[in-house]
């Protein structure tokens, strides 16, 4: 998260405001998780007032130091009041006179004459502060229909990194997409650099990767709309439904959500419902399946939440259909079995009453979606657009009102043509629903008969783990403080052996390996893995000739001739032409491209899903070596889901 700190300068009445930031704020935004600073940091060409203004709207956190009658204080306190609703934390030195209009505000007090006193509980009350939903602006109290600026409108993405995501995209590199989203922490756009990259890993389906970016959005903002209405799809697509309706019901609990956004939270409610529900009766002998399916309670909610989907948003003509599907569903199943159905009423008459009603419901229900249906291919004809899923839907109606199955099958033929094989496989889950119920049997029967071959499993076929290697460089000669003498080679050889000895007897057997080419432990892993017929990736941070020069000539002329060797034959990937990292990436503090090509081929392994990726680290267990470092690497991983194997060069 990003904070912004509004305070005195310079030393006045006796405090140092200076060194209030340098031994107290600043130490405790750190551990409780912020970066940012104050307005010295935007002390460059342009206007520093409105940097200073966007600052006070986007910022995730600002703190007000209050001690003293400074107007710039009292003025930037006063904008961020009436721009945001929360977030906005107020502190003073613990003296007589404060500001009287602030009286009666709630601050966080401290001695500064004991700075580090104050420390543990500053820290403390920053990350409750952090954790709060809760408004503390006095103009969003007093004015409770006052909406909050919509940060996102003022937080500009660098074109270039736009760039780099539409290249992941087009080449399919999910890693590389996995690892734009962990660089964008810290900037001041980083929110809305999440979400580029949410929606790309979102619309490739690489969900675990999309699940990381949006969960990130939504700790910067519990409500953010789009981060909980796409994670409302990915918790469902992960089988995890509990959570899925909790961020679904954070967009429907959430004032002045407009009515298309709550159209799609009532719609994903639905279709959870549905998922509960075709468990509910698949669980049931094949025999029951019918009765079952009408019995569930789920077939009521699922109907319930597309209703209300389409009540609010007419022009959402795909929740309507899909009430349209359960309700014919139910009444399908109870005309089929009445003594099921009437177990639910008093007597046989308010059973038939009922489902009289409901069929009359069906009916004005179909013409309502085919109108808005209609509306919307009408206007996509006059824009001269084409929506698959559009005419998909068009063939569903058709699938629930006609009597001839030869058109039904003709219509899904027409809306499948050139559609994406997953298109095709969507249709068929719904036809073969039907197919297992006895409904529409006849129009279900002839379209199954047309329809492609059901495509393979989307995403990369998990045919066993992934192993990531990172780990030292033989030590260049005369370097002052050893780490991997080249003596220990052989020791090293023999441990990363052993380490892929021991996967390799593991259930599910092995993918592929993926390291650098440096000199040492990347070079020895590539050779150890071909001779247990483990196949490789190199990834390098830079360009053959480059790399070498930086990597492997070091350690001598006999490490040159083996990269060589391994870069005729292995597969390659190239991070970048040169040392210099992009654009916007050079003001990151402590980073660069040896750390990025680290997190890269961290990011890759990740996107073979990470409780299938084993990391193996050469390393002596040294602290301190910054974003990308192995240290860092290994806390990734291990955060991620990673299994890690550490190999202790001490004890070589």
């Amino acid at each position: 998260m990003r904070s912004f700190i509004i305070r005195p300068f310079g030393e006045k009445n006796g405090i140092n405001f200076d060194m209030i930031e340098r031994d107290l704020i600043a130490p405790a935004l750190k551990a409780a998780g912020f970066t940012g600073g104050t307005t010295i940091d935007i002390l460059r060409a342009g206007n520093i007032r409105t940097d200073m203004f966007q600052r006070l709207l986007t910022a995730d956190l600002v703190i007000a130091e209050l001690s003293i009658h400074n107007a710039n204080v009292f003025y930037e306190l006063g904008i961020r009041h009436a721009l945001r609703d929360k977030r906005t934390f107020m502190l003073r030195a613990n003296l007589d006179k404060f500001p009287f209009d602030l009286q009666t505000d709630r601050y966080f007090a401290y001695d500064h004459t004991r700075l580090a006193d104050s420390l543990p509980l500053l820290t403390e009350a920053l990350r409750q502060t952090k954790a709060s939903e809760a408004q503390d602006s006095p103009i969003f109290k007093a004015l409770p229909r006052l909406a909050a600026q919509d940060r996102s409108h003022f937080l500009a993405v660098p074109p270039d990194f736009r760039e780099e995501v539409e290249r992941a995209v087009a080449d399919n590199q999910v890693g590389d997409l996995g690892l734009l989203g962990s660089e964008v922490h810290g900037f001041e756009w980083e929110s809305e650099g999440l979400r580029v990259v949410g929606h790309a890993l979102f619309n490739l389906k690489a969900f675990d990767g999309a699940r990381v970016m949006w969960e990130a959005v939504r700790e910067l903002d519990q409500l953010d709309l789009q981060a909980n209405l796409l994670l409302g799809t990915i918790y469902q697509r992960w089988g995890d439904l509990t959570r899925s309706m909790q961020a679904l019901n954070r967009v429907l609990n959430r004032e002045g959500v407009d009515r298309s956004s709550r159209a799609e939270a009532y719609a994903l409610l639905g279709r959870n419902a549905k998922t509960l529900w075709k468990k509910d009766w698949r669980q049931a002998p094949s025999d029951k399946h019918r009765q079952q399916a009408l019995r569930s309670p789920h077939l009521d909610e699922s109907l319930k939440a597309y209703a209300e989907a389409f009540d609010e948003d007419l022009n959402h003509y795909y929740s309507g259909l899909n009430a349209c599907a359960m309700l014919n569903i139910q009444v399908e199943l109870a005309q089929a079995h009445p003594e099921t159905w009437a177990e639910r009423f008093e007597d046989e008459h308010e059973a038939q009453r009922e489902l009289s009603s409901r069929r009359l419901r069906l009916e004005k229900l179909l013409a309502a979606v085919e109108l808005s249906l209609g509306a919307t291919l009408k206007q996509l004809e006059r824009e001269k657009k084409t929506d698959i899923w559009a005419r998909i839907s068009e063939a569903d109606l058709c699938s629930l009102i006609s009597k001839k199955p030869t058109r039904v099958a003709s219509t899904y033929t027409s809306a499948l043509a050139g559609a994406p094989e997953f298109a095709a496989d969507s249709v068929r889950d719904q036809l073969e629903l039907y197919a297992e119920l006895k409904i529409l049997e006849g129009n279900v029967k002839a379209t199954l008969e047309v329809l492609p071959a059901r495509s393979k499993a989307e995403g990369p076929a998990k045919t066993g783990r992934v192993l990531l290697f990172t780990g030292h460089v033989i030590d260049a000669p005369g370097r002052e403080h050893p780490r991997f003498p080249p003596d220990k080679e052989g020791a090293a050889r023999q441990r990363i052996r052993q380490a892929l000895e021991g996967e390799l007897r593991l259930a599910g057997g092995i993918a592929y390996g993926i390291a650098g080419g440096a000199s040492g432990g990347d070079i020895l892993f590539h050779e150890a893995c071909e001779e247990l017929g483990i196949p490789t990736r190199l990834y390098l941070a830079l360009p053959r000739e480059p790399f070498i020069e930086e990597s492997v000539q070091p350690a001598g002329p006999q490490w040159v001739e083996r990269f060589n060797q391994l870069y005729r034959k292995l597969p390659r990937r190239e991070l970048g032409e040169s040392k210099e990292l992009p654009r916007w990436l050079r003001e990151k503090p402590d980073y660069g491209i040896w750390q990025r090509n680290n997190l890269w081929e961290l990011h890759n392994a990740l996107a073979a899903g990470s409780t299938n990726v084993t990391l193996i680290a050469l390393w002596n267990g040294k602290k301190g070596d910054g974003p990308g470092g192995t240290e860092d690497m290994v806390k990734v991983a291990e955060a991620r889901g990673a299994k890690t194997l550490i190999i202790d060069t001490n004890t070589l």
